[in-house]
């Protein structure tokens, strides 16, 4: 016996749920891609992305993942050999080190702990130790959708500028991208990143980089570049080298519908929408915790993300639950990995996302914790409502 019916309901951190009105952008022919209207397209989406980036410096789209993306950066102003610093948070600024470090760099991993978000005071330590500036770039994560980690990325710049240490630091925005603020140029970042799948409410496949006039002075001596992701190679003239080929054209078209939602609903909107909803399953999982079985992955309320919440299980099976939600009640829930794999459960609300889409996503968890006997606090879904209640103004 099931209760679930229609569209399956995707509450992982990517891809995310699409609006109806971004996959509809999509189903209409290919347009010419010389001709002026897709030049218009590509020029009004690089200037948008820049916004969203808060920059003034240049924008690239790349037919990529999130991979591809973090590869781009590299690429672009390292040389073989240099000394990158990763800042550990969980899994994903690992990653972005481990591609460095393929591709020839020096990565030196700043430990961390994946039950908390980076120490800013850290970062300035060791570049302080770093007297002879052979580390050439910081990267970090704002938001790491495996530990479910928020990095206060602005303090991480203060921390960084008053080291006085002259490397460029390079923030994935990944899973915060249009859910959160960012200030690139106000925080002191060099280089950032993005992917189209998570806050930007469109299909996976394209990667964004924004880079200031700094990293691209870095640019014309880095001996990593290659001719796709080349910065230089997008600069030029021609617009079909703003793609290094034919434009990925019906996911342009997506992401022009997706960033439009975006400026109709204003960003310090969706920010506050993204805090609201974010703090309502907190609430939830607070309430479910009393049971001494779930609990929150990142130990410090203010370190937790308004994008994705990691809930740690102990002593039952998190893949029961999951496959619970998911057969009996047509709910997606993200499964734990990495150093949290068969050890939680991960709850996104980010992009695409409302009071209903959540409380249903709540609602669900609480069915299954009941059907599978799991112990918990009761009311967890109440508590969430009466949250909403409160802050959400008549």
């Amino acid at each position: 016996m099931t209760v679930r019916a229609g569209r399956e309901f995707l509450a992982i951190p990517g891809p995310t749920t699409m609006p109806d009105e971004v996959l509809q952008a999509m189903h209409r022919p290919a347009l010419d891609i010389y001709s002026n209207e897709m030049v218009e397209l590509t020029h009004g989406l690089l200037a948008d992305l820049s916004k969203l980036f808060r920059t003034k410096g240049h924008s690239y789209i790349y037919i990529a993942n999130g991979h591809g993306a973090w590869e781009a950066t590299l690429s672009n102003v390292l040389s073989r050999g240099d000394k990158l610093l990763v800042l550990e948070s969980g899994r994903f600024a690992i990653g972005w080190g481990m591609a460095a470090k393929a591709m020839g760099a020096d990565v030196e991993v700043l430990k961390g702990d994946w039950r908390r978000a980076i120490r800013p005071a850290e970062v300035e330590a060791r570049l302080r130790q770093d007297k002879d500036h052979k580390i050439k770039a910081v990267v970090a994560v704002q938001v790491d959708t495996a530990s479910g980690a928020y990095n206060d990325i602005e303090a991480i710049g203060k921390a960084i500028k008053a080291s006085g240490h002259p490397a460029l630091f390079m923030v994935d925005t990944v899973a915060s991208l249009g859910c959160m603020p960012f200030e690139m140029d106000a925080w002191g970042i060099d280089v950032a990143m993005s992917g189209s799948q998570k806050g930007l409410m469109t299909p996976p496949g394209l990667g964004f980089v924004a880079a200031n006039d700094r990293a691209r002075e870095v640019h014309k001596k880095a001996d990593l570049r290659t001719p796709y992701w080349d910065w230089t190679e997008r600069d030029g003239s021609e617009h079909y080298r703003k793609y290094a080929g034919t434009a990925p054209v019906h996911l342009l078209f997506a992401l022009r519908k997706a960033i439009d939602m975006l400026h109709a609903e204003g960003l310090e909107n969706a920010f506050l929408r993204h805090s609201l909803l974010a703090e309502a399953v907190r609430r939830a999982v607070a309430v479910w915790a009393e049971g001494q079985v779930l609990g929150f992955n990142i130990a410090e309320a203010n370190e937790r993300s308004n994008t994705v919440t990691t809930v740690t299980v102990n002593g039952h099976d998190p893949a029961a639950l999951q496959r619970y939600c998911k057969e009996k009640c047509g709910v997606v829930l993200g499964t734990g990995i990495g150093d949290l794999s068969g050890q939680a459960f991960r709850i996104a609300h980010m992009g695409h996302v409302n009071a209903p889409m959540v409380l249903g996503t709540l609602g669900v968890i609480e069915v299954a914790l009941n059907a599978l006997d799991i112990p918990h606090g009761k009311g967890g879904t109440e508590a969430a409502i009466e949250y909403l209640g409160e802050n959400v103004s008549a």
